[in-house]
């Protein structure tokens, strides 16, 4: 079955390439994992403001602060992150502030997850990068130079940003991992700051 597939595929590709490339543009997703976040965004929407998912919240309630620190750990995750928000702005904080600590120990964990999943990661080709020549240089303009160390810090900060906005933590934990020597002490202080800040402005706001 799928020996005919291809042999079907191979002849279409030789005998009509207009049509195969305009089926590949209608059919081909060039953002798939931002599509399904606008989707996973959506249907949280949809499902927080009706009265389906309410007895399912309600049980978050009775685990007090455990509740916010499980919403904190998916507000950390891209596709989870609109749930982590959802139940967020649900559940009734006996101590708003009790409660953003909590939810903040949970995203700040994630985003160590995530942060030496990707050190894990792409160690080997991280250490293939510091070996050469082009990264050497860097190093040592960045050593002498004051205005690139600036730039260093600046890269702290968008990091910081991205982290702080509904945009997946992935990226700015991503940024910081992968373009930084930063350790990870230093990296879960910015992810605690920030997601205090975040956090605790979703719940007395939102």
């Amino acid at each position: 079955m799928i020996k005919s597939h291809k042999k079907i595929h191979e002849r279409l590709k030789k005998h009509h390439p207009r049509a195969v490339k305009k089926a590949r543009k209608i059919f081909a997703f060039k953002y798939p994992k931002l599509f399904l976040l606008i989707i996973c965004m959506a249907l949280t929407y949809y499902l927080f403001s009706t009265e389906l998912i309410s007895g399912w919240v309600n049980t978050f309630n009775y685990l007090g602060n455990f509740g916010f620190f499980i919403s904190g750990i998916f507000t950390a995750f891209g596709f989870t992150a609109p749930l982590g928000i959802g139940l967020l702005t649900k559940i009734n904080p006996s101590n708003i502030f009790l409660a953003t600590l909590f939810a903040a120990i949970g995203a700040t964990l994630a985003d160590l997850f995530i942060f030496h999943t990707i050190k894990f990661s792409f160690a080997n080709e991280l250490k293939e990068l510091e070996k050469t020549k082009t990264i050497k240089e860097i190093e040592k303009i960045v050593k002498k130079n004051k205005h690139v160390k600036l730039t260093h810090y600046l890269l702290y900060i968008l990091a910081g940003l991205v982290i702080a906005t509904p945009v997946p933590d992935e990226i700015g934990v991503s940024m910081l991992a992968g373009l930084t020597t930063i350790k990870p002490l230093k990296f879960a202080i910015i992810s605690f700051f920030v997601h205090n800040i975040t956090i605790f402005l979703i719940l007395r706001f939102i």
